[in-house]
């Protein structure tokens, strides 16, 4: 964790709900929408993001779903546009897109292609880095369409899963790690 993200881990940990055995039985859900609900930390955890990142990108591109929560505002505060990453059929084609694994099966994450450019500055952006299949799918459509990462930042982390291992090479950044 970066040492400026990290005032935003109690301020984050204050904010989360934790609901035991969701989805399923055995799983700590953290749930961020006391985060989101409350204005003032809702903001001051953009603003610490994109005090981070000025300067050094050209788009934020959200995952889909909460990350859209997150990238919408941060693009703004950035002043530089929003690529949205959606799970497979979401998006009018054309589309391009990329299969990973889960942990049980496989999925597709998909993006219009005319929305990153030739050597545009990315920034990925979700609420939690898991697996690390999401984020790794992400960051080959970015490549794929012609943009550079010029990072990733995830609220959470959850270390057990490993999903940093899938992104070397990459700036990861998290506030927390579970």
């Amino acid at each position: 964790m970066s040492r400026d993200f990290d005032a935003l881990a109690d301020l984050i940990r204050e904010h989360l709900r934790e609901i035991p055995d969701y989805p399923e039985e055995g799983v700590l859900f953290r749930d961020i929408t006391p985060l989101l609900a409350d204005g003032s930390a809702f903001s001051e955890v953009i603003r610490a993001i994109a005090a981070h990142y000025r300067g050094a990108v050209d788009a934020v591109a959200g995952l889909e779903s909460r990350g859209f929560i997150l990238a919408a505002p941060l693009a703004i505060e950035l002043g530089v546009g929003m690529i949205t990453m959606r799970k497979a059929g979401k998006l009018p084609p054309p589309v391009i897109g990329i299969d990973y694994a889960l942990e049980y099966g496989t999925a597709r994450l998909e993006v219009r292609p005319d929305t990153i450019h030739e050597g545009q500055r990315v920034l990925i952006i979700d609420d939690v880095l898991a697996t690390g299949g999401t984020a790794r799918a992400a960051v080959d459509l970015v490549e794929q369409s012609g943009g550079s990462v010029t990072g990733l930042v995830m609220l959470m982390e959850l270390l057990g899963l490993e999903g940093r291992s899938k992104l070397e090479g990459y700036e990861v950044e998290t506030m927390l790690a579970y």
